[in-house]
């Protein structure tokens, strides 16, 4: 493990640059083109979002996104804007290219159009209409940052490079791709009889440049009704519990009932959760139950650092007392015993660990349900370099089987683990960083890794680019999500800069 751990690290240092090295200057073609971009198109690219956005498209199990009405629709706005634009337009199925000029040699820009799930009752307005004036220099939807935001930036960035007749030796391509909230494997088999451009850049992240992302795991429990202790009699006990909305979302409402609760219960849980930070407590009496709403801030499960899981903390909050392991009294002990407030996984047995460059493993709690057997729990793990999936695997079993010693047997249990990601030929990178640095301002940016997954890794030589600046909340998945216009005509620049350097 240490080997591994020590040949990974020398791997992601080739991808440090010297000091001072990521400053040179863009060609002036480069900047003058960006300008153009910005100066002209600055309320065009916003409009283009909102057409964008307008489509609801979230993944429908029972229809493959070819075949979805609204998937369809999404396209043929799509093939609209870039006819509009100049741009060439070929339509795959569950994957379409937009491009500009000709050529063997090709660069590419990854993105995808679907978005995650949305609870409409979260927002001011429809997430799917571009709202544009409830928070003043925020354009504010469901996927104004994750995918559809950097889909209209790149198609102005192609538009500009057109206009300015930049001499281009490479064609540039725009791959939008339909499934990567929710299925791969169409863009796995498109990909083995498309060949994909040679040099490719991903705009589905973070800046200044992502060369490794972590593996992303679920550790998914059923606390069965079989074998749960019966409701004690005359004494409180948890008589419901559950939150989460999707399985790469920090949930941010959970709820419990608590049955022969008393006032004396309901004064130490309001204790209890006042004192955590970010969270908000409503409480209803039912006769002598008690029903609990906990609201905590969503966020990318990747970056469960950004958001307020209302799961755990609920969980937390009711830990006021011993709960008698009835179903939805199980999965609270499961949760503050196996889990707790943290979020690295730190209570799961042995599984906390960590590395150098890709950062700590995360394990968060994000869907609790009710199934036929019981009570569902699911938790999202993002994994770094450093352990084996064999490793880190029975060190989850393992936790399992102590805890279940000791309580009462789980039903459906179920681990995966996926692998982390290294890129490991981005001859490109230089070039991301100096076009960075220059319209930044930031002095000698290095690559980064982050939690989540990006289609980078289907494509050669792919690194993310973009669109989150570095230290900012990352808003995809969340039911806050935006993209400020300040950001939005920043990305405009660095990616038309950038195109114009790798196809020029």
């Amino acid at each position: 493990m240490i080997r591994h751990t020590l040949l990974a690290s020398l791997l992601l240092a080739s991808f440090s640059l010297p000091a001072g090295a990521a400053t040179k200057a863009p060609s002036d073609t480069a900047v003058k083109t960006a300008k153009y971009a910005v100066t002209t198109y600055r309320k065009d690219i916003v409009d283009t979002l909102a057409k964008l956005v307008s489509f609801n498209t979230v993944a429908d199990k029972t229809i493959p996104a070819d075949k979805n009405p609204v998937h369809i629709a999404f396209k043929e706005a799509l093939k609209a804007e870039a006819e509009r634009l100049g741009l060439d337009y070929t339509d795959h199925g569950w994957t379409v290219v937009i491009g500009l000029g000709q050529g063997s040699e090709r660069v590419g820009v990854v993105t995808h159009g679907d978005v995650q799930p949305v609870d409409p009752s979260k927002w001011k307005k429809s997430p799917f209409v571009l709202d544009r004036t409830s928070e003043p220099g925020k354009l504010l939807a469901r996927g104004a940052e994750d995918d559809k935001g950097p889909i209209a930036t790149a198609l102005y960035a192609m538009k500009a490079i057109r206009d300015k007749g930049v001499p281009l030796s490479k064609r540039i391509e725009l791959y939008v791709y339909l499934g990567e909230e929710s299925d791969w494997q169409p863009l796995v088999e498109f990909l083995k009889t498309h060949q994909p451009p040679q040099v490719n850049i991903t705009l589905d992240a973070e800046y200044p440049a992502v060369t490794a992302e972590k593996g992303s795991g679920l550790v998914a429990v059923t606390i069965p009704k079989a074998g749960a202790a019966a409701p004690p009699q005359g004494e409180p006990y948890v008589a419901e519990f559950g939150g989460g909305f999707f399985i790469t979302q920090i949930p941010e409402d959970a709820n419990a009932l608590i049955a022969n609760a008393t006032p004396e219960l309901e004064q130490a849980i309001r204790a209890r959760g006042a004192k955590q930070e970010g969270m908000q407590y409503s409480f209803t009496w039912q006769g002598s139950n008690l029903a609990i709403k906990a609201k905590g801030v969503s966020a990318h499960s990747s970056k469960p650092e950004d958001g307020v899981n209302a799961v755990s903390m609920l969980a937390d909050a009711l830990a006021v007392r011993p709960w008698a392991n009835t179903t939805a009294g199980a999965t609270v002990n499961y949760l503050n015993e196996m889990v707790g407030t943290g979020i690295y996984g730190e209570k799961f047995g042995a599984i906390a660990y960590r590395d150098s460059f890709m950062g700590p493993m995360s394990f968060a709690p994000t869907v609790i349900k009710q199934n036929e057997d019981g009570i569902e729990v699911q938790i999202n793990l993002r994994r770094p370099q450093g352990k084996s999936g064999e490793q880190l695997t029975a060190e989850i079993n393992a936790a399992l089987a102590k805890w279940q010693a000791s309580r009462l047997p789980l039903a459906n249990v179920k681990v995966r683990v996926n692998e982390p990601w290294v890129q490991k030929n981005a001859p490109h990178l230089p070039t991301l960083m100096n076009v960075f640095s220059y319209f930044t301002g930031m002095k000698d940016p290095q690559p980064i890794a982050i939690g989540g997954g990006t289609n980078s890794r289907l494509f050669p030589g792919a690194v993310s680019f973009g669109p989150a600046m570095p230290g900012k909340v990352y808003t995809g998945h969340s039911e806050h999500e935006f993209i400020t216009e300040k950001q939005l005509l920043l990305n405009l620049q660095m990616y038309t800069a950038v195109l114009v350097e790798l196809a020029k």
